[in-house]
Order: structure tokens, then C-alpha cells, then sequence
């Protein structure tokens, strides 16, 4: 029950190399990013679950890593939980009373760059109806030539918690936690047509 928007701060360490006139947009590849999430239950157990397949996009400006930008968004009913009970909870009146078209979304509003490869990404998630701002602490874990499509990919890791309470989706607290944790993994691809 957390998932989160994709923190892209790793691209603004795919550092002031070259010279791009506007921001490259990069497309998340979803066969290879997850968000999983983690939280306690009722101190006996850390319990998973995990979003996977999703989609988005990054704009990254290498000359000024400030104006670069992401952007995600999925359907809430795409969690993993690994025990089809739990997810008919999560998905009753409970938690989410999702329907199909119920989306999870982040929108990054800035980017802070803390070292060589790592950077704070402030956005806005909008969960279970509720808007409220997240912090991601990203790193890039690499960028280069993907041997498998010879075009330009970069991949990197973000942290970050919330507490499901604010998005109105507190039951149980706090015998089963209300901070959650959330780790992000993501590849992207530059776009077709984009400069390296």
C-alpha cells in the first residue's frame, strides 16, 4: 500500500558531460523497475509488497540538473502482495475501495543534487485521492550502452517513508505501522529520436 512515484534523481548525476540544448527524456523500462514497500505487523513480522510494470518518463537536463523532471502513474490494483487475502483487503473499504481506474501518481516539483550521484527529489504524490509532498533520496547506480539494445540507459535506487495515515488509509495503526517503508529500483532508456 505504498507505492510511489519514481524518483529520478538519478539522472541528474548522469553528470555535466555533454551539452543538450533541452532536457532528454528517458522512458522508464517497466520489466526492470519495482517499488516495493515494507511495513510492521503488529511487531511479530516485517510484511512486502511490491508495484511493478509501470511506466513513465524523465526529463533530464545535464546542463542545468534543477530543470530536469518525472513523472509516473499506475493503477492502484497493479500491487503485488503475494497472498490474494491480503490484496482483497487492501482493496476493500478498509484501505483503498479501488476500482479499476483508481491511479497512484508522482510528479516531481524539484531536484536537489547532494553529491556526485546522488540527489533529493521533492514531489507530489497523490495517493488514495490525497496529494502530499515526498522526498526521494536517489542514487545513480550506473549509466552507459544497455549490450542488450545499444542505446544510452541509466539506472538508480531512491528510499523514502510515509505514513499511510495521511493518506487516509491509517487502519489498524499502529499496531501494523504507519510509517511504510518504500525502495525504489528503476532502468530508463532514452527516447527514441533524443540525443545521447
Amino acid at each position: 500500500m505504498k507505492r510511489i512515484a519514481l524518483s529520478t534523481a538519478a539522472l541528474i548525476a548522469l553528470t555535466a558531460g555533454a551539452a543538450v540544448a533541452e532536457p532528454a527524456k528517458y522512458t522508464l523500462d517497466p520489466s526492470h523497475s519495482q517499488i516495493l514497500f515494507s511495513y510492521d505487523h503488529f511487531g511479530f513480522s516485517t510484511t512486502y509488497g511490491m508495484f511493478s510494470g509501470f511506466e513513465g518518463e524523465i526529463a533530464f537536463d545535464r546542463e542545468d540538473p534543477a530543470n530536469s523532471a518525472v513523472s509516473v502513474s499506475f493503477p492502484v490494483k497493479t500491487m503485488l502482495t503475494g497472498w490474494e487475502g491480503r490484496f482483497e483487503h487492501f482493496m476493500s473499504a478498509d484501505f483503498f475501495d479501488a476500482d479499476e481506474a483508481e491511479l497512484v501518481t508522482f510528479v516531481s516539483t524539484g531536484i536537489e543534487v547532494t553529491g556526485e550521484s546522488t540527489a533529493n527529489i521533492t514531489g507530489d504524490l497523490t495517493l488514495n485521492g490525497v496529494t502530499k509532498p515526498v522526498v526521494l533520496d536517489a542514487v545513480l547506480n550506473g549509466e552507459g550502452t544497455n549490450p542488450m539494445t545499444n542505446t544510452t540507459w541509466a539506472g538508480f535506487n531512491a528510499t523514502t517513508s510515509v505514513l499511510r495515515s495521511d493518506f487516509n488509509l491509517g487502519a489498524f495503526a499502529p499496531m501494523v505501522s504507519d510509517e511504510v517503508q518504500i525502495t525504489i529500483s528503476i532502468e530508463a532508456g532514452l527516447a527514441e529520436g533524443e540525443g545521447s
